[in-house]
């Protein structure tokens, strides 16, 4: 029943292990908190935004087009898509992850997922039709891409690879990895698609 409800959870973004390919592995949990859809992007290089609000009232007000609100760890956050060195009026800033990829389509999918799992917890080889980025506020979080290995500590912002890049998203620490990862993909796309790694 455990691995049924994981996988039902993790199906929500493509990323579950089927039983043959997860012998001595566990699927890393991925559940979405937040998401809109938008039809243009702000100008210039594009960065996330991670700031903390005292309630999640006050952070949907502050949100405004390219915002998501969400809660997650015991804290409300704001994820805000735009420029670098903006603020939001009653938040606390964190992080500010970019400048990302770009991504150019007819309509944008905004999205902030949480991912959580044990030690040795990891996802499917699979794509985005657009950009991601990291935030990891326990254990450690590896990337791996065509290029290589990104390992993202507690407290480290990351910026992911671009459209369409395979990768396979672990926790690779020594305690549960808790993280937070902003997408902005093509809408008009499937979230994720399975590939492979060379």
């Amino acid at each position: 029943m455990k691995r049924i409800l994981i996988c039902l959870i993790a199906s929500l973004s493509s990323t579950c292990l089927l039983p043959s390919t997860a012998t001595a592995q566990q699927a890393l949990v991925v559940k979405a908190l937040a998401e809109k859809k938008v039809t243009e992007l702000p100008a210039g290089p594009l960065f996330w935004r991670l700031e903390n609000f005292p309630t999640l009232a006050q952070a949907q007000v502050a949100a405004g087009s390219t915002g998501l609100a969400a809660e997650s760890a015991g804290k409300v956050w704001l994820f805000t898509l735009g420029g670098a060195g903006g603020s939001s009026v009653g938040g606390t800033k964190v992080a500010e992850v970019g400048p990302l990829p770009q991504v150019v389509a007819t309509q944008y999918l905004l999205r902030i997922n949480e991912a959580s799992g044990p030690p040795g917890s990891i996802t499917t080889v699979h794509t985005h039709p657009g950009s991601e980025a990291f935030y990891v506020l326990a254990g450690e979080q590896s990337i791996r891409t065509p290029q290589g290995m990104i390992k993202v500590k507690v407290g480290q912002p990351e910026t992911g690879p671009g459209a369409d890049t395979p990768l396979q998203v672990s926790s690779s620490g020594s305690t549960d990895l808790h993280a937070l990862v902003m997408f902005m993909v093509d809408a008009t796309k499937p979230f994720s698609s399975p590939a492979k790694l060379p």
